[in-house]
């Protein structure tokens, strides 16, 4: 599921970039010869014990210069909330050609895109609490565009540095403070292979306030019960998850659901004709559609992408049947609108300011 839900992704950014017409005669072929990597997999070691310590490998953590989770469009401040935040970045090493994992420590393009996703979505929770987001060596685009083993492998070796990063977190802010676990993408795929592995049925489970799992689509029947934490179904509930893919009106989600019914999930049923988990990021739950006047805030980026500003009242939000967000008429929010009106790369900054609100409320309301 998680190579072929990426390769979706992948294909959607593509096409977003390239022209569409090539893509509909060529499309598959021309993201293979472009992205899959073409050498030889290799095997790299473990990151050292002591590697996440010190603030080298973390693109934000409460001693990092030029934090970018710290950043606040205007009218915003950042706070010393008491929570704990571990914030996954999703991918941002789309480079020709490249390699089957960046390396964790990035250049160029990767790197600005690395510090634009994290200042645009994790610093949403820069008022409920100190925020941690690990470099790691994510896996490229192609490795989700081939069913061969090194598309898996380079998964594998991306989640062992998450894993490293979220156990030196766990230790520097100690066994008390409550926990705010968030992610996109490919983020929010190892934020789910973290709940699973490392979370569910564990005295860490307590601790949770909530799990942010964004722009990845959850089975409520053949995956959520083994994550071991139920679906948000109110605005103040804590220890659960929210989960929303965002979709302007008419939506065309049909790639993302011809690969979807096709998967196994966590559970070993098969995810065909399941709902997918859809939280109301504008209700904090599932049920109830909200109007635009109910968004407390969309970053509207500027034209360099240096920063953003906050436009109240830009979209209304509703889930539809199968467990897509739906946000009305197309909003003019950025360049990077993908095919079928899905606004997947603006997951966060269409609801920026209630994220923030969402995690400040169930943080309120979290006991230990």
């Amino acid at each position: 599921m998680a190579r072929k839900f990426l390769y979706v992704v992948a294909a959607l950014i593509v096409l977003a970039i390239a022209a569409l017409f090539v893509f509909r005669l060529y499309g598959a072929e021309l993201l293979r010869a472009a992205l899959v990597p073409r050498e030889a997999f290799q095997g790299q070691a473990a990151v050292a014990g002591s590697a996440y310590d010190g603030p080298a490998l973390w693109v934000a953590r409460p001693d990092k210069p030029g934090n970018p989770a710290l950043w606040t469009p205007p009218g915003y401040k950042a706070a010393k909330g008491r929570a704990a935040v571990f914030f996954i970045h999703p991918t941002s090493y789309i480079e020709p050609g490249g390699h089957w994992n960046a390396p964790a420590q990035t250049e160029g393009q990767t790197a600005f895109r690395t510090d634009l996703f994290v200042r645009s979505q994790a610093s949403a929770f820069n008022e409920a609490g100190e925020i941690w987001a690990p470099r790691y060596r994510q896996a490229s685009f192609g490795a989700f565009l081939t069913d061969k083993p090194e598309g898996q492998a380079a998964l594998d070796l991306a989640y062992r540095d998450v894993l490293a990063a979220f156990d030196a977190f766990l230790k520097q802010v100690g066994p008390n403070r409550p926990l705010i676990l968030a992610g996109h993408s490919q983020g929010a795929l190892h934020l789910e292979r973290l709940l699973r592995e490392r979370v569910a049925g564990t005295p860490l489970a307590r601790r949770v306030v909530a799990a942010y799992v964004v722009g990845w689509p959850v089975s409520t029947t053949a995956d959520l019960p083994r994550l071991r934490l139920p679906a948000c179904a109110a605005a103040a509930q804590t220890g659960c998850i929210l989960s929303w893919a965002s979709f302007a009106e008419p939506a065309d989600p049909a790639l993302i659901v011809d690969t979807y019914d096709k998967s196994t999930g966590f559970t070993g049923a098969s995810r065909r004709g399941t709902p997918i988990l859809c939280t109301n990021p504008l209700t904090g739950g599932a049920g109830a559609a909200a109007p635009a006047s109910a968004n407390l805030g969309t970053l509207v980026p500027s034209a360099d992408l240096s920063t953003a500003t906050v436009q109240v009242g830009a979209v209304p939000a509703r889930c539809d049947g199968r467990g897509f967000l739906l946000i009305g008429s197309p909003p003019n929010v950025g360049n990077y609108v993908l095919p079928g009106n899905n606004y997947h790369v603006y997951d966060y900054a269409l609801f920026w300011a209630n994220v923030r609100a969402d995690a400040g409320r169930r943080l309120a309301a979290w006991r230990p």
